[in-house]
């Protein structure tokens, strides 16, 4: 870890291994600016404990409990954290007194409980919970900082998401986000008078970041095909203005305050073509310095290959013959995709489903995308319905349909790119994805086993009831009740959509690549996976039918570089054996 000065653009590194590369969670200064906190667990299995360090590099651990501990916010006395934990079960707020060393929980929802955040004097708490029977539901709160005299502020419809985001500079508004008028909105409480003050022509997904120091601007993110660009409101007119940078995704950093001072804020700004580069940007000037380069070590950046964004109208049906499950059209949407094209003629179609699933892939850069390019294989991402960044209506559509229209719109996406570009080459086609990507992968080969000659499953979900058993609680309640209820409620419908039940259909050679480690999604899935293609006659091994990789010391995927290479090395081996390549 390096901390760079902003006023000399100098930066001194910190760390040197004491803060693991693995970690998923982000970092926040104290108080005082003296020490910085930080997440670290022994496995990679996200069952953090909170720790910090100084510039000494002097490390301490300051907070240990069961399960998973996530800090999301450092009060401002220097005295005070809240964090959320899953120590007695479900995901629920704690305060944590840095002097006396002690935790208190402050919540108790059967739901998990998010985005905890002090008020600048730490008298108050604002958080996002649940207590709907809608499960796709979030409602903001405030509480004294004890937990008591909470108050669902009852900002938006029931089913929608209402979260908060940052206190304003005098603790008497909340920067709100959401969701019901479908599009993501920004929005000002004012706890006083108990009004809402809304922002935008909600004509786009956008997502509110920070106050600015003087309370009168407001940061956000706005979506555009499948990009993003910061956004500055005028709390006192609700005029806009967006930042001038290249296209391709420009954020405010979302976890600490992204405000350097005066009017200068930093940016992180990337494309496909370029990695991540962190700026400071002046909001009167609209100039901007880099804080720190995007590096590509010995790499040309010529090397390279941009996205093209098209959309493709689908209906939730593929012109494939679906062999699991019989799908009837659903809603027709036209549905966001990024191709990339490695040169190579004819070229091999890698299709690249997202994890998630309420995430999107969007014209950012991605190092799994350019190695799989840099190897001849072109690259197909799918915004599928229930993808993020297109409103709650776009999102919604998987509610109790996971595993449904949502897959044959990324199969349809890929006959598209078929039927358009000729210099595909139709014989030449895998799927491969991770987490919800990997459940994605396993779902095209038993539903659409004609589209594709192989695929890999990378930390993939093959069986929904064991997932359901096994996964962390906040994954249980706030996603897979979320879109398919309960294994007990819905029975045929965990079992319908489950890979495991449809594996007969398996007709392509399979890798599947799992994380010993992993908690979101446990390593269980993979091995009733191979467990069931073992039971029905298929063998394992290179030139069988399907290979199968336990990666140790590693959990729900890796920030560390070296493992990284050890994935690589295995995605590239396989389908370089299974489809080949032209490099």
């Amino acid at each position: 870890m390096h901390v760079i000065n902003v006023a000399t653009g100098t930066s001194s590194q910190w760390t040197d291994g004491e803060i693991p590369r693995t970690t998923k969670e982000p970092l926040y200064w104290g108080a005082n600016g003296e020490r910085i906190f930080f997440h670290k667990d022994n496995d990679g299995d996200e069952q953090n404990d909170i720790y910090a360090i100084n510039s000494d590099g002097c490390t301490e651990r300051i907070v240990s409990k069961e399960g998973q501990n996530i800090l999301y916010d450092v009060g401002d006395d220097g005295e005070t954290l809240l964090i959320g934990s899953t120590a007695e079960g479900q995901l629920n707020l704690y305060t944590h007194h840095l002097t006396k060393d002690s935790s208190r929980r402050i919540t108790n929802y059967d739901h998990p409980v998010e985005n905890g955040i002090l008020s600048p004097d730490c008298k108050t708490i604002a958080y996002e919970a649940n207590e709907e029977n809608e499960r796709g539901h979030l409602d903001t709160y405030i509480a004294d900082r004890d937990g008591s005299n909470a108050r669902n502020l009852e900002i938006g419809d029931v089913g929608a998401e209402s979260i908060p985001c940052d206190w304003s500079p005098d603790g008497t508004q909340l920067l709100i986000s959401d969701m019901s008028r479908d599009f993501g909105r920004c929005g000002v409480y004012h706890i006083r008078q108990d009004e809402i003050e809304w922002f935008g022509d909600n004509s786009s997904q956008e997502e509110p970041v920070a106050f600015m120091p003087n309370g009168e601007h407001i940061l956000a993110s706005r979506t555009r095909k499948a990009a993003d660009v910061g956004v500055i409101y005028d709390v006192s007119t609700g005029d806009s203005t967006e930042l001038t940078l290249s296209k391709g995704v420009s954020r405010f950093p979302e976890f600490g305050n992204p405000v350097l001072g005066g009017q200068r804020v930093l940016v992180i700004h990337t494309t496909p073509t370029s990695r991540r580069e962190l700026l400071a940007y002046d909001i009167e000037t609209e100039e901007y310095v880099t804080l720190l380069q995007a590096e590509h070590g010995d790499i040309s950046q010529e090397l390279f290959q941009d996205a093209e964004y098209f959309t493709v109208a689908s209906d939730g049906t593929a012109k494939t013959p679906a062999q699991a499950i019989d799908t009837s059209p659903a809603a027709e949407l036209d549905i966001g995709c990024l191709l990339y094209d490695s040169g190579v003629r004819p070229s091999p179609l890698i299709v690249n489903p997202h994890g998630g699933p309420p995430v999107q892939d969007k014209q950012s850069f991605d190092l799994y995308t350019q190695f799989l390019l840099s190897h001849g294989y072109s690259v197909l991402q799918v915004n599928y319905r229930g993808s993020a960044g297109r409103g709650r209506k776009f999102r919604e559509q998987l509610y109790g349909d996971w595993g449904g229209a949502e897959q044959a719109d990324i199969a349809r996406a890929a006959e598209h790119v078929l039927e358009t570009r000729d210099w595909v080459d139709e014989d030449r086609v895998a799927v491969l994805g991770g987490s919800y990507g990997g459940y994605s992968a396993y779902w095209q080969l038993v539903q659409y086993p004609d589209l594709y000659k192989a695929g890999v499953a990378w930390i993939g979900v093959s069986d929904l009831e064991d997932m359901y058993k096994n996964t962390m609680p906040h994954f249980k309640t706030g996603l897979m009740e979320r879109y398919l209820g309960t294994p007990d409620e819905n029975p045929d419908l965990y079992e319908e959509r489950s890979p495991i039940t449809h594996i007969d259909n398996i007709d392509a050679p399979l890798c599947i690549v799992h994380g010993v480690n992993d908690r979101r999604v446990p390593v269980s899935q993979a091995r009733i996976l191979k467990s069931e293609l073992q039971s029905i006659g298929l063998q394992e091994g290179k030139g069988k039918h399907f290979e199968y990789h336990e990666l140790g010391e590693e959990g729900h995927g890796s920030s560390d570089i070296k493992q990284k290479i050890r994935s690589f090395e295995i995605i590239d081996d396989f389908v370089s054996r299974r489809i080949g390549n032209a490099k």
